[in-house]
């Protein structure tokens, strides 16, 4: 019993490592370029704040300098909890720092939610609404990009997250190639073939009349999952907008990002267990790709957990008990199968970076490092899955100001 159910989670893994490969195939090349449409759109940029007062500075420069024009955008930050001088920084930048104090539902999305029940009361109402982290730096370019977008019907926007800081440690570094990857080989994938691309947290744009439609709703750890789940549930697909790109600082430190990536995957399960099966469901019934696969992207905390266990399962077999006496189906494939598998899955990282034009020296030093951040993942989701009910929200530390002219001057 136990060899049948151990092939049969091999057999489906070693089919989604196949499917979700296919798939990254269509990233390789980029479409040409739409056309662009006349500033037309207003919007609303919400920047969640929890105690910024290093940061938040540079993102209401960056944001005074947008190629759009000013009387089409305003920008409201929520400063969430502070106990800092984050208001005080965002008022001196003549932005509106929007005051929210409640120590019970903390976190970014009953942050959003709040902010956008404030927004809906204003005189003036807004087109669509833009989502920003204080720590981020946004491309001159971005509204316009949203504004191509919407004009073209789309509801859900996510743009191009990029890293502000990928050659601070070997960890940032990871967070770049893991970032370069997903931009190219997941998401452009997916835009090329008109499927549903997933929100990454920041640097997102939705239509008005689609939030009031919807609400919010999204205040688990990771709202931006759960509203992509709930957007595809409804039959609106986000798209991907790969020229709209957004910076974000990543941590500096294994502890730090520890921390934040537990957060992830701890929201992670969560939204599994709420949106896999009701996804999965829709996708049999109205036999949908775009649905099932945002189904299977929704059950990847779950491949990694199963992967983990059964590779510490086979690991235990051999060392303690002379193994293998568990059922193995790679063991009827020859040795270099498996050298083959492993090298193709290190490649595409590489294949994304040259595909993205990476320019910078010491992270490709930084790859040698890059597997054990990748297997980090492992126990990390392994734990998380022990304390998925845990929904205190971890606040990421800056440490230091980046603005938009270094980021662009090292990428050049």
């Amino acid at each position: 019993m136990l060899d049948a159910i151990f092939v049969t989670l091999q057999i489906i893994l070693a089919l989604i490592a196949v499917y979700q490969f296919a798939f990254s195939l269509f990233g390789l090349v980029r479409k040409k370029r739409k056309a662009h449409a006349a500033p037309e759109k207003s919007f609303a940029i919400l920047v969640a704040a929890h105690n910024e007062e290093q940061v938040v500075g540079a993102l209401m420069e960056n944001l005074k300098e947008l190629d759009y024009p000013k009387e089409l955008y305003d920008v409201f930050v929520i400063c969430d909890n502070c106990t800092d001088k984050t208001a005080d920084i965002v008022r001196a930048h003549g932005m509106n720092a929007c005051e929210r104090t409640n120590p019970n539902l903390r976190g970014k999305g009953y942050a959003i939610e709040w902010m956008l029940k404030e927004l809906w009361a204003m005189p003036r109402q807004y087109d669509a609404i833009v989502m920003f982290d204080a720590d981020n730096l946004a491309h001159t370019n971005f509204l316009s990009e949203m504004n191509n977008d919407l004009c073209t019907g789309a509801r859900v926007i996510q743009g191009y997250i990029d890293t502000k800081n990928p050659e601070d440690s070997w960890i940032t570094a990871a967070y770049g190639v893991s970032y370069w990857y997903i931009n190219r080989l997941w998401q452009l994938s997916r835009h090329n073939l008109n499927m549903a691309n997933f929100l990454g947290g920041t640097g997102m744009c939705f239509e008005t009349n689609l939030l009031k439609e919807m609400g919010w709703g999204a205040t688990s750890l990771v709202e931006d999952l759960e509203f992509t789940m709930r957007c595809t549930q409804r039959n609106v697909y986000p798209r991907f907008n790969y020229d709209a790109k957004v910076y974000d600082e990543k941590p500096l430190t294994f502890k730090a990002s520890s921390r934040q990536r537990l957060r992830w995957m701890q929201g992670h399960f969560t939204v599994a267990r709420r949106y896999f099966f009701p996804l999965l469901w829709q996708s049999i019934k109205h036999r949908s790709l775009i649905k099932f696969d945002m189904a299977l992207y929704g059950l990847n905390v779950y491949i990694v957990l199963f992967t983990f266990l059964m590779t510490v399962a086979m690991w235990v077999d051999i060392g303690l008990f002379g193994g293998p006496n568990i059922e193995n189906i790679y063991v009827q494939f020859p040795a270099w199968t498996g050298f083959v598998a492993v090298s193709l899955n290190i490649i595409t990282f590489l294949i994304a970076m040259i595909l993205e034009k990476v320019t910078f020296k010491k992270v490709y030093l930084y790859l040698l490092l890059f597997p054990v951040y990748l297997v980090s993942w492992y126990p990390i989701t392994f734990y998380a899955f022990f304390t998925q009910n845990n929904k205190q929200w971890s606040h990421t530390q800056h440490t230091r100001v980046v603005r938009l002219e270094e980021v662009q001057s090292k990428q050049g």
